[in-house]
């Protein structure tokens, strides 16, 4: 069994890097689900506002972070589709390897048409 380097317990294989990118994803969709429904929220105490707040997020700084919001959310839910077939399937650890790999490229061709027609929204108009 090799042995994990000194003063760690982690050797930066793809499993504790999947953990790493779920847990930062879950935490980053998270913030975006607290932060929608206090500016939703706001609708009832004042439309006006309301629509203050909306229009401030029609921007390209705003349109590049739903780009991010999008990949967190895709990325999220295949590796989380991952994470179930590794516990409740009998060959799942032995797979571990090719299945990130797959929730990888899965996400690589949804984001790349998505970015690139998203971005084209954003900027041109």
């Amino acid at each position: 069994m090799p042995k994990a380097p000194a003063g760690t317990l982690y050797r930066g294989r793809e499993g504790m890097w999947s953990w790493v990118a779920h847990r930062v994803t879950g935490i980053g969709i998270f913030f975006f689900l607290f932060a929608h429904i206090l500016d939703t929220a706001l609708v009832r105490v004042s439309p006006e506002a309301y629509n203050e707040v909306i229009d401030t997020y029609k921007n390209p700084i705003v349109g590049l972070l739903e780009v991010g919001l999008v990949a967190a959310v895709v990325f999220h839910a295949f590796n989380g589709l991952r994470i179930v077939l590794v516990d409740f399937w009998s060959k799942g650890p032995r797979y571990q390897k090719h299945m990130f790999a797959t929730v990888l490229v899965l996400w690589v061709v949804l984001m790349v048409p998505f970015t690139i027609r998203h971005l084209s929204h954003v900027f041109g108009g």
